[in-house]
């Protein structure tokens, strides 16, 4: 293949040579010939007057120093060397772009008939040559100049500042932003979109404009993010006391978007699938996920522009700790619990799945070849536990206080990781020095428990062990601090205090030590314990619980995710049991005192609906994988099918006694409403398995009067193979064809059919008007729902889901290599499987190995699969 990408390395962080303190953009746009003139004041900070800058896929077109051309220097396939230069001066460049042939979508690029950008991680360096790095810190001024008529809105960073017309029938309009900023934080769109305005009156006393940018005839579907704009806004100032510091706030939705959102100073460009819903078109959990989405990019103006990350080593410092906030702001505003278990799911599913791949890594990495290929789990939702954590450690009040610390030592400057930690630290007096292992350490630990009740002694002893695995980045585990969250209950079910050496303790115990005992005085009688509440750090707990304990728990557990948690081992011990049973060719069982246990919690009048539904909804197929060295793929689906029906048949009369009870005449958006539609659908999930599933579906197809019901009925009817599929999805397809988002949810229930021809509808229906393999949101849809929520028909022993994988990926490599490197990870844990399913996938690896033209996002992930 051509030149081998090389790995950079976090311990060979070197300050920039020189610094930027201004730049004044001109971009001319033009669909194919887009002209962008980048005035920049440089001071050399090192003895080295020669400036390296960064450039990809762009031509350079004249070079000035302090307005003289100069010709000393040097054009290299992404670099350009200027060599001679004075201790300070002006530098112009004049680069030509072509928009319109930009298939990566990063850097100056069309969404339909709209300009857009997309600099982070390292897009910039496709506008202009450029210190294209986190540390180098602006102040731009950005000026925009295109037709008036095809692109009236010309927007970008800060506050407007002029505009005029010209006399060929163009404008231009220029933006001035007094905040420095990296360049990854540049946006720039131009277009023609309806546009819904508000204001926000910031708590000082400041009006803020505010603006939304939808294509055309998508106005009626941008109000939710709005409001979701507005109460970020002021649960941020409530919280964290945080303003926001512009005059003006926009966010631009967009079709073609790599990634949900992004956070560009006062101007977020957001994938459309995140701003636009209404009834009819986006379900229930399309709502919550735009509320989330639109706080975590607005929590970024603080954690993330205002202080940005040193290099992209420390990206957790923005990411974990916003994903954090983002989190906590839905359940302010939501229901905690809830929240809490969804949050839990992502990261005891998919994410420990990470942490034992080939690309495990921690949440910060030491070494990266492509940038893009960190936007993990781990970095995300690894890294927000571990904020999480530090807030468990050191309360709120203290948490607040490090916050306050890490702006007032960093407002303004690009931060490290450590630098929040010693914020932190210093502001509460909490030592943090072997808490900072969960920065460098990846992979997953488990904590294994024991227990011993003395009767005579009135004493319970809890012994703790913890354990991380060896990753394939780190051979070497050292012992975590984790805090763990353990409460005890008496026979009725009321809690027992803590108490050691005659001293009350808090409920979250320090575990610091490979091996430690906990010895708690004063138990009258042996307790049932309730350990990791609240999922008080991420790790696999080991504990072996009796069905009667966890029953138990399930009904008295103070804390609403312990109960949850609870009736998750009850289930996961006999999910376990019986892939060992289906394994010995013996029939599947489940205890009728389980049964017994779920028919309680359906029945419940004291539990919130949501949270019923949480309760109701068994494990996915990917999270129970996540517990075998080897995976059963087809014993798992089994069981976790077989397991589905018996409880179906079971509680039957119960679930169709609470479907028809939480029947909803009319659609809202509150939590109260959401929670009643979560339980009534969970119930239909389970009678889509009975005698009148194929009746239940097709009467809530017909008589929803919101996308949350139809798509309800739709994925009931998917994965029950009932009859009445086909006549929903052509009905479905007829009704939406012309909306590609709205088409998405149609595309992911092609793509998880669980028919045996699956692979031949999908083929066909790459084919469908509305899907586009140039369009991220489709092919995730489709193609991503198929490779990561199809486990049985992916991994068909022919081989054709990997073949099939195979050349998606090869398309994929040469047109939106970002993409592709996220469709790849399912192939990447190819040795969790047997023999046979391993060759297959390893020889789909090598032939993307073997590629001429292998893109740097692929090469690190394949070449670290076939390492591992």
């Amino acid at each position: 293949m051509a030149q081998t990408p090389t790995a950079k390395y976090r311990k060979d962080y070197q300050t920039p040579s020189h610094s930027i303190s201004e730049i004044d953009l001109t971009f001319d746009l033009y669909d194919q010939a887009t002209t962008v003139t980048a005035i920049s004041t440089v001071k050399q900070l090192g003895e080295q007057n020669a400036l390296v800058l960064d450039g990809e896929s762009i031509e350079l077109k004249s070079l000035k120093v302090n307005g003289t051309d100069w010709a000393n220097y040097t054009l290299l396939d992404s670099k350009l060397e200027i060599k001679d230069l004075p201790e300070q001066f002006e530098l112009s460049i004049e680069t030509l772009v072509n928009p319109e042939a930009n298939t990566a979508l990063e850097g100056l690029y069309k969404s339909g008939g709209a300009f857009c950008t997309q600099c982070e991680a390292e897009g910039f360096r496709r506008i202009t040559y450029y210190l294209d790095r986190p540390d180098v810190l602006a102040k731009y001024t950005t000026k925009v100049i295109a037709d008036k008529q095809q692109y009236p809105y010309l927007l970008s960073n800060g506050n407007r500042v002029a505009d005029g017309d010209l006399t060929d029938g163009r404008h231009w309009v220029q933006w001035q932003d007094p905040h420095p900023k990296p360049a990854y934080l540049f946006a720039l769109v131009a277009g023609d979109f309806d546009v819904l305005r508000d204001q926000y009156k910031t708590q000082s006393g400041r009006d803020v404009e505010l603006e939304i940018f939808v294509d055309k005839g998508n106005l009626d579907r941008a109000n939710h993010a709005m409001v979701s704009l507005i109460n970020s806004m002021k649960w941020d100032e409530e919280r964290f006391g945080l303003e926001y510091d512009l005059d003006i706030y926009m966010i631009v939705a967009v079709d073609f978007f790599n990634m949900g959102a992004m956070e560009n100073k006062g101007l977020n460009v957001f994938n459309s699938k995140y701003v636009l819903a209404n009834e009819q078109t986006a379900t229930d959990t399309d709502y919550l996920g735009i509320e989330a989405v639109i706080g975590h990019e607005y929590f970024h103006n603080w954690t993330g522009n205002r202080v940005t990350c040193r290099d992209w080593f420390q990206l957790s410092l923005k990411e974990g700790l916003t994903v954090f906030r983002d989190q906590e702001f839905s359940s302010d505003l939501g229901s905690r619990a809830v929240n809490r278990i969804n949050n839990v799911r992502i990261i005891r599913g998919p994410q420990f799945a990470e942490d034992a791949s080939p690309m495990s890594h921690p949440i910060r990495p030491e070494k990266v070849i492509e940038m893009n290929n960190f936007y993990t789990l781990t970095v995300y939702e690894k890294g927000s536990e571990v904020i999480r954590m530090m807030h468990t450690l050191l309360g709120e009040e203290g948490f607040q206080k490090g916050m306050k610390l890490y702006f007032e030592r960093h407002d303004g400057t690009a931060a490290t990781c450590e630098d929040f930690v010693s914020a932190m630290e210093d502001a509460s007096g909490v030592d943090l020095a072997q808490f900072r292992l969960w920065y460098s350490q990846s992979g997953t630990p488990t904590l294994s428990v024991s227990s011993q009740y003395d009767s005579e002694a009135n004493t319970y002893t809890l012994k703790v062990s913890q354990h991380t695995e060896a990753t394939q980045d780190q051979s070497e585990k050292q012992a975590l601090h984790i805090p763990f969250d353990v409460e005890l209950y008496d026979s009725k079910g009321q809690v027992i205090a803590l108490q050691s050496n005659g001293q009350q303790l808090d409920n979250v115990l320090n575990v610091t030590q490979s091996e430690q005992t906990f010895i708690f005085e004063n138990v009258q009688e042996k307790p049932v314990p309730s350990m990791l509440r609240e999922f008080s750090a991420p790790v696999v707990l080991d504990y072996g619980y009796s069905d009667d304990e966890l029953i138990f728990l399930m009904v008295h557990a103070k804390n609403e995710f312990a109960r949850w948690d609870a009736g998750q081992m009850l289930l996961a011990k006999y999910i376990k049991s019986n892939v060992s049973r289906v394994q010995n060719g013996e029939s599947i069982e489940l205890a009728e005192s389980v049964i017994d246990a779920f028919r309680g919690v359906l029945l419940s009048e004291s539990l919130e609906p949501a949270f019923i539904a949480e309760m109701m909804a068994l494990s996915s197929h990917n999270e129970v994988s996540g517990w075998y060295k080897q995976v059963d793929v087809d014993s798992i689906a089994m069981v976790l099918k077989t397991i589905k029906v018996n409880i179906a048949e079971a509680l039957e009369d119960e679930l169709k006694a609470v479907y028809n009870h939480h029947a909803q005449e009319s659609y809202t958006i509150e939590h109260a409403a959401i929670g009643k539609r979560a339980l009534r659908n969970i119930c239909l999930s389970y009678l889509a398995f009975t005698s009148e599933g194929n009746q239940y579906a097709q009467a809530q197809y017909q008589k929803a009067n919101n996308m949350t019901d139809t798509i309800a009925a739709m994925n009931a009817a998917n994965s029950a193979k009932l009859p009445c599929r086909s006549t929903l999805m052509d009905d479905y397809s007829e009704k939406w064809k012309h909306d590609g988002l709205v088409m998405d949810k149609w595309f992911a229930l092609q793509g998880t059919n669980p028919a045996d021809d699956v692979l031949s509808i999908i083929k066909d229906t790459m084919n469908h008007e509305a899907f586009s393999l140039k369009n991220p949101n489709r092919t995730r849809s489709l193609i991503g729902a198929f490779l990561n929520m199809n486990p049985v028909q992916f991994h068909a022993k022919s081989g054709a889901g990997y073949q099939f994988a195979g050349e998606i990926l090869r398309e994929l490599n040469s047109s939106n290599p970002q993409v592709a490197s996220r469709l790849i990870d399912p192939l990447l844990k190819f040795r969790k499987y047997d023999d046979e399913r391993q060759s297959l996938i390893k020889k789909e690896l090598e032939s993307l190995q073997s590629l001429d033209n292998l893109a740097k996002d692929l090469f690190e992930k394949v070449n670290k699969a076939l390492e591992s």
